[in-house]
């Protein structure tokens, strides 16, 4: 953790930001400083990605593992001609068609790069987010901002300011308050080292957009969430590649239990499951999908959204999660759903939250 102080909250309108605000903001970060700021996905912690300072109060302040590389953010091609040493065909082609958006690429890293940014590797993940906000804040800024979701390591990503205040407001300079993040899980992680390119971690682009996109695109065994805290086997002795690989990731203060399969198993399962945990004295909390929700009658039900709308899972996920902890709760139970689409990118969460506690019927 760093020097705690208090963050200074300024609220800002997504669509049109003041632009004297964004500009105190902008300065901040090129002093080394350290601002919160919204995205289409979360919102992110950021910081100079050309300073190795500021960079390291990142990991300060979050406690997140000097090997878990970071993602930078740009307001315009030009800033990743100057990031990578090389940029494909292949990534213009990606460029164009999903940015601005919740896409992040993964490339040669720049001799401009500090090491700190990508933990060492000699690659730098990079994305445009599709947010009025973050993009004048880049702008005005006039560097590259490296920002991780700006929350705790280890706890869900904050989808709101007052989440981000809530983990890190005494650690941090200021935070740009521009409402709640629309799309609600993080960006999508391509890496285009190999000759096929490879989701390593799904999020807001679906691996079916890649595809329609781009033609054939691999999933990384990662990408459908195998929870293991620090990894497995050799994994636990790798730099991950890209965030939200190596580390148990987006859980809630109270164990996570996941419960999988066709809707009507799930239901009888989590009701089981929520009986044995009320009857030994717990309070229990239960993550349902609006089609399921009425047939929980005990321990307090919060409903993550239609199954048939996983868009309205993935904006309500992290808030519910972390309501959970506002409500004491000592076990939460949840719902998976088909891993398709967004859904996948959900799974993931929950799986990696669930850390192995996971049920398939």
């Amino acid at each position: 953790m760093g020097t705690k102080k208090e963050a200074v909250v300024w609220r800002v309108d997504p669509f049109q930001p003041d632009p004297g605000l964004i500009a105190r903001a902008a300065a901040i970060l090129r002093s080394g400083g350290l601002v919160a700021f919204p995205t289409e996905t979360v919102y992110g912690l950021g910081a100079s990605a050309l300073d190795p300072q500021a960079v390291a109060g990142i990991f300060r302040v979050k406690g997140r593992p000097a090997d878990n590389p970071l993602i930078v953010h740009v307001a315009h091609r030009r800033m990743v001609y100057r990031l990578a040493s090389t940029v494909s065909a292949l990534a213009e082609k990606l460029m164009d068609v999903f940015w601005p958006g919740p896409l992040t690429i993964i490339l040669p890293r720049g001799k401009d790069v500090p090491p700190e940014v990508s933990a060492g590797l000699d690659t730098i993940a990079i994305r445009m987010p599709a947010h009025q906000v973050a993009l004048d804040l880049i702008r005005a800024a006039r560097l590259p901002v490296a920002a991780p979701s700006a929350y705790l390591s280890g706890r869900p990503s904050p989808t709101t300011a007052a989440h981000v205040f809530e983990d890190l407001g005494e650690y941090i300079d200021a935070i740009l308050d521009g409402g709640p993040a629309d799309i609600g899980v993080e960006s999508t992680v391509l890496d285009l080292a190999s000759p096929v390119p490879v989701v390593l971690r799904p999020g807001g682009v679906t691996v079916e957009e890649l595809r329609a996109a781009v033609g054939e695109v691999r999933l990384d065994p990662s990408a459908a969430g195998a929870a293991a805290e620090g990894g497995e086997g050799e994994q636990a002795h790798q730099k991950p590649r890209s965030p939200g690989l190596k580390y148990r990731h987006y859980a809630p203060r109270a164990p996570l239990i996941l419960v999988e399969g066709d809707p009507p198993q799930v239901v009888a399962k989590v009701r089981e499951l929520a009986a044995d945990r009320i009857a030994g004295g717990q309070k229990v909390g239960i993550l349902a999908c609006a089609e399921s929700a009425g047939f929980y009658e005990q321990g307090k039900v919060l409903v993550a959204g239609s199954r048939r709308r996983p868009e309205q899972m993935a904006a309500r996920l992290y808030g519910a999660l972390r309501h959970f902890d506002e409500l004491g709760v000592d076990v939460i139970i949840a719902e998976g759903i088909a891993p398709v689409g967004l859904g996948l990118a959900i799974m993931n969460r929950l799986r990696r939250a669930a850390g192995g506690r996971i049920h398939r019927v």
